[in-house]
Formats: C-alpha cells, sequence, structure tokens
C-alpha cells in the first residue's frame, strides 16, 4: 500500500485568496438593532407591516425619517414621527429617529448592526441592490436584511396614497385611519383659497 504524499511546503491551490466570508462573520451582537428608513410621507399601512414585523424579529427597530427637503414633503419631519408613534404605541421595542445623511453613517451612530428595507416587487429589488451593495462597501459590519412586502399591501406606496386621494379615490385600507384622517385635513387646507 502506498503511503500518502504529503508535502510540508504544499502551497495554496489560490495564491493570494481572500478569507471566505463564512470564516470572517462577526459573532452576533447581544442586542440586535435594526433601522428602517423611509420618508414616511405619510406612513402607509405597507410601512406599518414592516414594523410590526420588523419588530418582532429585532430586538431594537428604529423608525429613521429621512430628511429630504427637496422631496417637499407633504408633511413635516415632526408630523410624519408623530403620526407613526400614534400607530405603533403597542410596540415597545419600537423608536423613532432622523437622519440627513448616508444611512449607514446613522445606523452606526444609532448602534444598529441591521438595515430593515422593504420589497414590493421586482422592480424595487434592482434599486434596493444596489443600494445595499453601496452599503455594505462603506460599511461591511452592518448587514441589509429585506423583507417581503405583505402581498395585501404590495402595490402601496406614499405617493399613490397622496396621488389617490387627491383625486377623490378612497384610501381606506392603504394607511391606518387616523393617518387617513389628517390626510384629508392636510389636502382640505391646500385646496382652500387664501
Amino acid at each position: 500500500m502506498a503511503k500518502p504524499r504529503h508535502s510540508a511546503n504544499r502551497q495554496s491551490p489560490i495564491p493570494n485568496r481572500q478569507p471566505d466570508t463564512l470564516t470572517t462573520l462577526r459573532p452576533k451582537p447581544a442586542t440586535v438593532v435594526a433601522l428602517y428608513p423611509g420618508s414616511f410621507d405619510p406612513i402607509t399601512n405597507g410601512h406599518l407591516d414592516l414594523i410590526q414585523r420588523g419588530s418582532a424579529l429585532f430586538d431594537r427597530l428604529i423608525v429613521a425619517v429621512l430628511c429630504n427637503d427637496e422631496k417637499r414633503p407633504l408633511f413635516g419631519l415632526e408630523e410624519r414621527i408623530v403620526m407613526m408613534r400614534e400607530v405603533t404605541r403597542d410596540l415597545p421595542n419600537v423608536e423613532f429617529g432622523s437622519f440627513g445623511g448616508l444611512l449607514v453613517d446613522y445606523a452606526a451612530e444609532c448602534g444598529a448592526s441591521v438595515i430593515l428595507r422593504g420589497i414590493r416587487a421586482v422592480s424595487d429589488y434592482e434599486y434596493e441592490l444596489q443600494m445595499a451593495l453601496m452599503n455594505r462597501r462603506l460599511r461591511p459590519e452592518i448587514e441589509t436584511v429585506f423583507l417581503m412586502a405583505g402581498e395585501a399591501h404590495s402595490f402601496i406606496s406614499s405617493r399613490l396614497v397622496k396621488e389617490v386621494i387627491r383625486l377623490g379615490g378612497n384610501i381606506g385600507g392603504l394607511v391606518p385611519p387616523s393617518i387617513e384622517g389628517r390626510l384629508k385635513r392636510r389636502l382640505l387646507e391646500e385646496t382652500e383659497p387664501e
């Protein structure tokens, strides 16, 4: 029987190989903090579904409202946070904040190790993948987790809700009832003559 040949100075078949991702994973933090960013102008039932599901998955969920005045939001930053607090008051591990710079920098500042994003359709995936890869490049210690929208909410967007209500359509079931009332009042204010 031939003995197996061993070489003491055998080199790896792949020179200058980077360590496998699996061998370099960081240990799970004691408390997993996730950040769910968006404009939430206004919060929809789709957003609320993701917040509820995210709060069940993570120890802490920070809902982060993007400060982007170029978008000309219907509701101010503080109004959006107040509305979200109203509809999530039964979720004790959900907190709120706002940011204006790089999302990953804000996530790191908050101690978040996860960015939570929702995917409604294939069209969302391409954009979200590009953002997730850029975020990983900027801050590799922060992971992006995608949750598929619930099928009842997969077509809802804040932009679409505002468009439907401006045109006199029924948005019942698309936003929480208290938000529907606020939207109607705000749009009445916009149409009243000065």
